[in-house]
């Protein structure tokens, strides 16, 4: 059953699909979060060491679908420890109580926002 309610928690809708280059020239393929305020688009890296967020320090290059929807971005994670704090609101206000949930078996503390600018074709 927890396993179950973990999966709806972080599965059963409003995720994206980040696709992102590893180290050694493969693709990493990563379910994620993410919000929309202000028409900008913003990404969760629930901790530093995630996969996807150690790729775009590398190579910031990334295709994000959602929605039936894809397109190339750069990712630029915030700097601003501020950052932190926004991006936590941000996704707690947009899922709720699965974000409370998650909260439970993933320690987000140490998690960084990062924003998606649309990148030129």
């Amino acid at each position: 059953v927890f396993g179950a309610i973990t999966w709806w928690a972080l599965e059963s809708g409003g995720v994206a699909v980040i696709e992102t280059q590893t180290a050694d020239g493969g693709v990493r393929f990563t379910h994620v979060w993410y919000t929309e305020p202000n028409g900008e688009l913003w990404l969760e890296a629930g901790t530093p060491e995630n996969g996807w967020f150690i790729d775009i320090q590398a190579n910031p290059a990334v295709r994000f679908e959602a929605n039936g929807h894809s397109a190339r971005y750069t990712a630029r994670p915030e700097e601003d420890p501020s950052g932190h704090d926004r991006i936590r609101s941000l996704i707690r206000e947009k899922y709720g109580i699965r974000d409370r949930w998650v909260g439970l078996v993933v320690d987000t503390s140490r998690s960084v926002a990062v924003r998606l600018l649309q990148a030129e074709e």
